[in-house]
């Protein structure tokens, strides 16, 4: 017998759903005909599955360990001794893995962090997502911090796994919001569909900016070659969908003829900063993937997520960022370029 005691991460969320996120490998309508059968229960009684659950809650999944085994997905080794469940073995090996990536990314800078969000400042260079198991990534970095300051237990990880909610490319510096809660990833997410909170990215591009503007387009990104394609007008193609992006220049540097722009990005779509500036005859310095001429010193492109503007009518739980305005400082990268002043 499994008994699942439900924390903040998993309350209000639909008690069938829960058990398909729980147990992957078994059908819908197993899992009705488990609750049925009281094979599966919710606070020691018979539930239908549509029950919103709350915290606290227990649900007792009465299954023998290799049937559990085998609708979570794990697999069993028949030569392996002890009482340990092997559940408990494979979260165990996984905390590890995430504590070895947090230890060897080290530490970042914490721009904010409350008891659902925490606002990094990636540095270039470090994958959002791993593309592969060897990878280590912003990601991996978050669940290992939580794990290392005791912010999440390992038996928490099996119901919920903290993650970003924007990802940015490996070389892309700056802000990233991180959602330790599952409210906290709800929240940030459905604003960062509504396109109610603002992103704001700072970038060198070459040659003279000297007016804001508004840019729009469709984006087709190319899988096979890693890279996106614009075009002005709808093509009337499903692969393509619809960007939008504001800028405003902050400065030019007559010398090296080059703009420092701010960026909003309206929409999120994979690379749509870097082709949209490559659209208009203005790529970002270093990104010769999308025009960018090569700089000494600077093997990638120059862009940094730089600040979010959260709105202000945000439930209780959030006031303390509500309406607020959080800032990643500018990399030396951009200081070492057009020079301190």
């Amino acid at each position: 017998m499994k008994e699942i005691v439900i924390g903040n991460n998993e309350s209000d969320k639909r008690l069938d759903g829960f058990l398909k996120s729980y147990l992957p490998n078994a059908s819908m309508g197993f899992i009705y005909k488990m609750l049925r059968k009281k094979n599966i229960t919710l606070n020691g009684k018979k539930a239908s599955g549509t029950e919103k659950l709350a915290s606290n809650d227990v649900i007792c999944i009465f299954f023998a360990d290799e049937t559990l085994e085998k609708f979570r997905g794990i697999s069993t080794d028949s030569t392996q001794s002890g009482n340990n469940s092997n559940s408990r073995s494979d979260i165990q090996d996984y905390c590890k893995r995430e504590i070895s990536s947090y230890k060897k990314i080290g530490e970042l800078k914490v721009i904010y962090e409350n008891k659902h969000v925490i606002f990094v400042d990636k540095p270039a260079g470090l994958l959002s997502q791993k593309s592969k198991d060897t990878d280590d990534s912003l990601n991996d970095w978050l669940i290992g911090y939580m794990l290392t300051n005791n912010l999440i237990t390992p038996s928490e990880l099996e119901t919920y796994k903290p993650s970003i909610c924007n990802r940015l490319d490996r070389n892309t510096s700056g802000l990233v919001i991180c959602a330790k809660s599952l409210l906290g990833a709800r929240t940030m997410n459905n604003m960062l569909k509504d396109r109610t909170l603002h992103k704001y990215y700072r970038t060198i591009v070459t040659g003279q900016i000297s007016e804001s503007s508004e840019l729009k387009g469709f984006l087709y990104k190319d899988e096979k070659k890693n890279k996106v394609f614009i075009k002005t007008s709808d093509p009337g193609d499903d692969r393509y969908s619809y960007i939008e992006t504001e800028y405003k220049p902050v400065r030019y540097y007559y010398d090296l003829d080059m703009t420092l722009l701010e960026v909003k990005l309206i929409t999120g779509k994979p690379h749509q900063i870097r082709a949209h500036l490559q659209s208009i005859g203005h790529p970002i310095i270093g990104d010769v993937k999308y025009g960018g001429s090569p700089v000494k010193g600077l093997k990638y492109q120059l862009l940094h997520s730089y600040r979010l503007v959260l709105p202000k009518d945000l439930n209780d739980v959030f006031c303390d960022i509500a309406g607020k305005e959080f800032i990643a400082e500018l990399p030396d990268t951009f200081g070492s370029i057009i020079g301190k002043g």
